[in-house]
């Protein structure tokens, strides 16, 4: 076992539940006694930090929302002097005021830890190149993976998004073997890396995908492409960014790391927490940052936590793959959609992942469309042998959700490529 697969990783239940209360109770004194913010909420709920001893306690604290964090900005929730705060981080949202994260170096370095455990999970060490094309400035993304590799000691590619041909010729010309970046990016490129005729002198082994939800089907496809296993990764820039949890070889779900964020899976109506293996609402309390350490925030992620023996050795908690989001999930005429369901009928009936989904509203009545590219030898059908393509979709989407949308088959390359994170979604509703 290296460093990096330290001992907490591999903790007694019993012994990681002790390590949890030690720094949750911690953490509570910390945030009471310097944010007013907390203090307020705390005091309104009747309850003191010494109140909060071990885990079993967690429950007595309020939850904390996105709309907290608007109300805080900017300096709201920092909880050390703002001459302790090192860096900050932002989210990507268009809509409202942005949320500010603020990170000591001792923040930095625990980031950094997370996602080195990240990496060593998919295989990486000294020897691997790792090529980092998520964004970086404010976004969480290209930060997070290249502190961790540097942790690791592997050589480093800052990439950042964009320039896909300076991107395809540094990795073959430099041997990357690591890939990071958002899991539409990485088919994207694989598309260029065909196209090109280069898939032989790609070097890849691994891909570290996040940021955006991608199906099991997506994953295949990806990992077929580029020749890899794939793994997934969690994060968010209020708990800390990427490296909050991450997938081992296993393949069967993401391990938390639990000895610096507390998972809990809520009923997003009632706020009730409910048992393992439940599907619900994924809540995080940070116990060992110190800047800005965010208690039971409501992620709105869907997702199950399960504590069932991992064949990696490793005992963390496991979050299941996302299943949607309990504040953005579509509402069509009466019925939830989530975009990996369609995304998952797509591929299985062997589309490709480029696609849209488009929601209106005419006459009061929702519409829905569902976008998506042929394969190359699809585009080469007649016009009745896509139409009636385009039929089986609509019976197969009808089968998966309960309502029909319209499905159009579109030419190859027809829809918008991103080089960050995929549109899915046009929703016409809210304009």
């Amino acid at each position: 076992m290296n460093y990096y697969q330290e001992e907490m990783e591999c903790a007694s239940r019993e012994k990681m539940r002790e390590l949890q209360g030690e720094r949750l109770a911690k953490t509570v004194r910390h945030v009471y006694e310097n944010v007013p913010y907390y203090r307020r909420m705390m005091d309104e709920r009747n309850v003191a930090p010494g109140d909060v001893k071990s885990l079993d306690d967690l429950p007595k604290l309020p939850f904390l929302t996105k709309n907290d964090l608007r109300d805080a900005y900017p300096y709201g929730l920092l909880a050390v002097p703002l001459t302790d705060a090192v860096r900050i981080q932002s989210t990507s949202g268009t809509t409202g005021r942005r949320v500010v994260a603020f990170y000591t170096q001792g923040d930095i370095d625990l980031w950094d830890e997370c996602c080195a455990r990240a990496i060593v999970a998919a295989g990486g060490g000294k020897d691997d190149v790792v090529h980092v094309s998520y964004g970086y400035g404010l976004f969480t993304g290209g930060p997070g993976l290249n502190g961790g590799s540097h942790k690791v000691g592997s050589l480093t590619l800052p990439m950042s998004s964009g320039n896909t041909e300076r991107q395809i010729q540094f990795m073959c010309d430099l041997g990357s073997t690591i890939l990071c970046c958002t899991p539409s990016y990485a088919a994207y490129l694989a598309e260029n890396i065909a196209s090109q005729g280069l898939r032989g002198q790609i070097k890849l082994k691994a891909g570290i995908f996040g940021a955006e939800a991608w199906s099991e089907e997506m994953r295949a496809d990806i990992e077929k492409s580029l020749g890899i296993k794939a793994y997934d990764i969690y994060g968010l820039t209020e708990i800390t960014g990427p490296g909050v949890s991450f997938e081992c070889s296993e393949q069967t779900g993401m391990h938390v790391n639990e000895d610096h964020f507390i998972p809990e899976i809520i009923d997003p109506e009632t706020g009730a927490v409910l048992p393992e293996g439940s599907k619900g609402e994924l809540v995080f309390t940070c116990i060992s940052k110190t800047a800005f350490p965010l208690l039971r925030y409501r992620t709105r992620d869907i997702c199950v936590l399960s504590r069932k023996a991992c064949s990696c050795g490793r005992t963390l908690i496991k979050m299941s793959r996302l299943m949607g989001r309990s504040d953005d999930m579509l509402i069509i005429r009466g019925v939830n959609v989530f975009p990996s369901q369609i995304e998952a009928v797509l591929m299985k009936c062997g589309l490709t992942s480029n696609y849209q989904i488009i929601v209106d509203r005419v006459h009061h009545t929702d519409t829905f469309e569902v976008k998506v590219e042929m394969t190359p030898e699809m585009f080469s059908d007649t016009v009745k042998d896509i139409s009636t393509r385009e039929e089986e979709l609509v019976a197969s989407m009808r089968a998966m959700l309960g309502i029909s949308p319209k499905v159009t088959l579109v030419a190859p390359r027809d829809i918008a490529r991103s080089e960050g994170k995929a549109v899915r979604v046009i929703d016409r509703r809210k304009i």
